[in-house]
């Protein structure tokens, strides 16, 4: 069985620039590579997990979508930082694109994606870990032995407080994935 790192895109990876799909926009956070060549060393796989409401919203297409990835993808491996995979949900029920305004299973904190790549890549949850900037993207956390990070202040002030205050037993708060990446090494060690 293979441990993971579940990672948010936007916000935890890249600057949240709000729908972003233009490589032009793309910009990365402080400290982003180095701790995702920290989780890689220790032998974690890096699955991106993101919700993309803005090609239901009409705002971009799925091309747009791929090729950003695309161009993350070779981008962060010019850096010697692999993404396992790249999960995303376009869906979101209120969006205007017909195919993709539904209501669904993928779009988090729904949990179909996160199980999609457990299964494709073998992964024991009990060993691995989800980050993100909102709540939402450590929902596997809630029903799972996975633990996780919310990351830097896009997260309501609320929100922020409860995670600080122990509120979920399995997340903590920090600046970043770097500070992220620096406490799941030291847990590994001491395991």
């Amino acid at each position: 069985m293979n441990k993971a790192v579940f990672l948010d895109r936007d916000g935890t990876i890249n600057v949240d620039k709000g729908y972003l799909y233009r490589i032009c926009d793309f910009e990365l956070l402080p400290g982003v590579v180095e701790g995702l060549k920290l989780l890689q060393d220790a032998g974690y796989l890096l699955i991106v997990i993101s919700n993309q409401s803005g090609i239901a919203r009409g705002y971009y297409t799925e091309e747009d979508l791929l090729s950003l990835h695309c161009w993350m993808t070779n981008m962060l491996g010019k850096e010697g930082v692999y993404l396992k995979g790249i999960y995303y949900c376009p869906h979101h029920p209120k969006g205007i694109i017909p195919k993709y305004s539904i209501q669904c299973k993928c779009r988090k904190p729904e949990l179909e994606l996160f199980y999609r790549a457990v299964d494709e890549y073998k992964i024991e949850l009990s060993k691995s870990w989800a980050i993100g900037d909102k709540i939402r993207d450590c929902c596997i956390c809630e029903n799972s032995s996975c633990r996780g990070f919310l990351v830097g202040t896009n997260e309501k002030k609320e929100v922020i407080e409860r995670v600080e205050n122990h509120f979920y037993s399995t997340i903590q708060h920090v600046a970043g994935l770097y500070e992220a990446a620096k406490i799941i090494i030291q847990e590994d060690v001491g395991a």
